[in-house]
């Protein structure tokens, strides 16, 4: 059933032709007509990279919350409902406060050229704004320079998390070049944690924020982080920390553990706001466990996962996942967007799976044909099949391997799809 939110939601989806152009015109132009909330908000961390930054979001904002603090958040994309891109202090924003903000942002934006992803964020720095709390977390949506999050004239600290290769029709065609966008949030005189970079983007960052005055505080110079023995193990100038490994699962969630110790040590926050951090945090569909849902009702014996990411940095940290887990017959249920590098995606993960079952992905005008998606796992060395949709492709696996591990995986927009039916 539609809400008052969606109906204003899908009318702002006309307000401009193209999903993403990016460029910050329009942004500062609608925030004038709204009094600039940019310049109103609890002190804010800003987070821009390719991997990583979602989940390092999420434990910087339970390390504060377990401090004590009330913490805004804003990220994207959703997985069920757009409420999810938009925390006040430390709550989603309620469906009445939400449809209030956007109405408004719709009227002062006086039916001008804008996208959905700008109208909606200045909805958020507004919503923000006027609600009190001691810290704002926001994570770009896409690059950092001209990304529409990239208003705040003076945050109190950034963060980037490791830069790969994603969305080179936008960014740039080299991982230097992605860097160089992902830079554009460093600002003058304020410092910047940055996590475990390649050579080329290391290299751009420390450009940028020399010309920027801006201090780096950088895995492997600044701040260490290690597993030793199943639990984390953190070290910087001030000294060590021993903590349990974090809720999250995969190697990849140290590193991401961090990035964001190294922002509350820097803030000044104690061992106590790490600890909450690494095990204090939730954040779906990474490497998440599926609890309770139709797709388990239908094959109890299953075990199911679900994970969004969709590169193949995420593949690598896919696959060694995978490999940490007992054994157990795997297999993928895989639907991803015709954006995405899907054999850089595979080509990690096919030593660790018995079959794929490609699906399209319901209701998204970018998905790759389920058939498309399936000869591309045959190329990198997967046994491959078609499903007309998941519930399909859960039945003709179990129907021989009723206690299969099955991972649902290759796109947010495939996990959301997964997380709606199972709410």
């Amino acid at each position: 059933m539609s809400t008052g939110s969606d109906v204003i939601l899908e009318r702002m989806m006309a307000l401009h032709p193209k999903l993403i152009d990016l460029t910050l015109d329009r942004m500062w132009r609608l925030l004038g007509a709204l009094g600039n909330p940019q310049d109103s908000l609890p002190p804010v961390i800003h987070i821009a990279g390719t991997n990583g930054k979602g989940s390092t979001l999420a434990m910087l904002r339970a390390g504060l919350e377990g401090a004590g603090l009330k913490v805004h958040a804003y990220t994207s994309p959703h997985l069920a409902r757009f409420h999810e891109r938009i925390r006040l202090a430390g709550e989603l924003i309620s469906e009445p406060y939400l449809t209030e903000v956007l109405n408004e942002c719709y009227a002062a934006n006086n039916g001008e050229t804008i996208t959905y992803f700008e109208i909606t964020t200045c909805a958020a720095l507004l919503a923000m704004a006027r609600t009190p709390a001691d810290y704002t977390l926001l994570e770009t949506g896409l690059g950092g320079v001209v990304d529409s999050t990239n208003v705040v004239a003076k945050p109190a600290l950034t963060v980037i998390t490791p830069v790969s290769y994603d969305h080179p029709q936008f960014l740039g065609d080299t991982v230097a070049e992605i860097a160089s966008a992902k830079a554009g949030i460093i600002k003058r005189g304020v410092p910047c944690v940055v996590a475990r970079q390649p050579d080329d983007a290391a290299e751009v960052i420390e450009t940028k924020a020399a010309g920027m005055g801006a201090d780096l505080i950088s895995q492997g110079q600044h701040w260490h982080v290690s597993e030793e023995r199943g639990r984390l193990v953190y070290q910087d100038e001030t000294g060590l920390l021993d903590l349990p490994p974090p809720a999250l699962m995969g190697a990849h969630q140290f590193q991401n553990a961090g990035s964001a110790i190294a922002a509350l040590r820097h803030l000044g926050f104690d061992e106590t706001a790490c600890e909450a951090a690494v095990t204090q945090v939730t954040w779906p569909a990474r490497m998440q466990k599926l609890a309770a849902g139709p797709l388990l009702d239908a094959a109890p014996d299953a075990e199911f996962w679900l994970d969004g990411g969709h590169n193949a940095a995420c593949g690598a940290t896919l696959a060694e996942t995978l490999g940490r887990l007992p054994a157990r017959n795997t297999f993928l249920i895989c639907g991803m967007l015709n954006t995405k590098d899907i054999a850089g995606y595979f080509a990690p993960i096919a030593p660790h799976v018995a079959a794929l079952h490609a699906v399209t992905i319901p209701d998204e005008a970018n998905t790759l044909p389920a058939d498309v998606t399936a000869q591309a796992a045959q190329d990198a060395g997967m046994q491959a099949h078609e499903a007309d949709n998941l519930a399909g492709a859960v039945q003709s696996i179990t129907a021989t391997q009723p206690n299969a591990r099955i991972l649902i995986c290759g796109s947010l927009y495939l996990a959301g799809h997964v997380l709606r039916s199972h709410s």
